[in-house]
């Protein structure tokens, strides 16, 4: 929150426990379908700048902008003057000055969110940088919440790179009291050291407990939910030739629910049936993959909502 005019959501770090938790309850809210919806974004204007794909964070912003009321205005990875030499400070004090949210995906370095977001008219959502996903993240805790319930003392085991959307997931869910989030990541391709050691902050603040091994030998233990994403993060490249071997104990098949039957599935999406899941996980009775992405378009909303309540 840069100041008391806007407020801007570039990294869930930013946001109070408080704050986090209202995000996800307005998500569930949304999602539940009793919420009116129509005029909360009535009179502004939203802008979606994406420099890279996207099929779900795209369009859930675009229609939950649009649900919400507000107009919309799409900019594509050549439409700004930022490839002539225009400094990012510059084009978001135009922009500031037309816009009143906007929604950017780089996929790069979190700095370039960070100089949009300088301007105080136009509030900024981060929809994914190099080191984090943060609406991906309240995506997730929305579809918990809404499945279970609760988020307080769920068994979470991710399974993956730790990419920018396990960073998210372990940056959220450890500010949750007794979950216990067990990351399963391949060699060298773990959590940066710098969110594993925040997770372990929040979760000894929360009372949550967080664990990275780097071992597939056994299946998880009473889980509430394994999470999975795919193996190329959008954005990214492997320099290593053979990161396939690596990568290839990862997989989610249904092997990984011998101790915990009652798991429910999770994938942010894009999937790899044959790759990071088995398309009888993904397409079987224990996911909700499709329900998770449907959320975010509620998720979205309770971002927009929130970024927006103080116009």
């Amino acid at each position: 929150m840069s100041n008391a005019m806007v407020r801007h959501l570039i990294s869930t770090k930013d946001l109070t426990d408080a704050e986090l938790r209202a995000l996800v309850e307005r998500g569930a809210e949304f999602a539940g379908g009793p919420v009116r919806a129509g005029d909360q974004l009535a009179g502004l204007i939203a802008g979606i700048h994406f420099l890279k794909t996207s099929t779900r964070t795209r369009t859930s912003f675009s229609a939950a902008a649009l649900r919400l009321g507000a107009q919309l205005i799409s900019f594509g990875p050549g439409d700004l003057q930022t490839n002539t030499g225009e400094t990012l400070e510059d084009t978001a004090e135009v922009l500031s000055r037309m816009l009143d949210l906007l929604v950017v995906r780089t996929a790069g370095d979190p700095a370039e969110l960070r100089a949009f977001a300088r301007q105080d008219r136009m509030a900024v959502v981060n929809a994914m940088t190099a080191d984090e996903h943060p609406t991906q993240a309240i995506a997730d805790l929305t579809t918990l919440l809404t499945h279970f319930g609760k988020i307080e003392g769920l068994h979470v085991c991710y399974v993956g790179e730790g990419n920018n959307s396990a960073a998210a997931l372990a940056l959220t869910l450890s500010r949750f009291p007794d979950v216990y989030l067990e990351l399963r990541t391949p060699p060298g391709y773990g959590l940066d050291p710098q969110v594993l050691h925040q997770a372990h902050r929040n979760a000894q603040h929360s009372g949550a407990r967080v664990e990275e091994s780097h071992s597939m030998q056994s299946a998880p233990v009473d889980a509430d939910a394994i999470y999975t994403t795919r193996w190329q993060t959008t954005g990214t490249n492997k320099p290593d030739p053979n990161w396939r071997t690596v990568f290839a104990p990862f997989q989610v098949t249904e092997a990984l629910w011998a101790k915990s039957p009652d798991a429910v599935f999770l994938h942010d999406l894009p999937a790899h049936r044959g790759e990071d899941v088995t398309a009888e996980v993904l397409d079987g009775p224990h996911s909700l993959a499709f329900d998770q992405s449907e959320n975010k378009m509620y998720a979205a909303m309770a971002v927009l909502e929130w970024c927006a309540a103080r116009r």
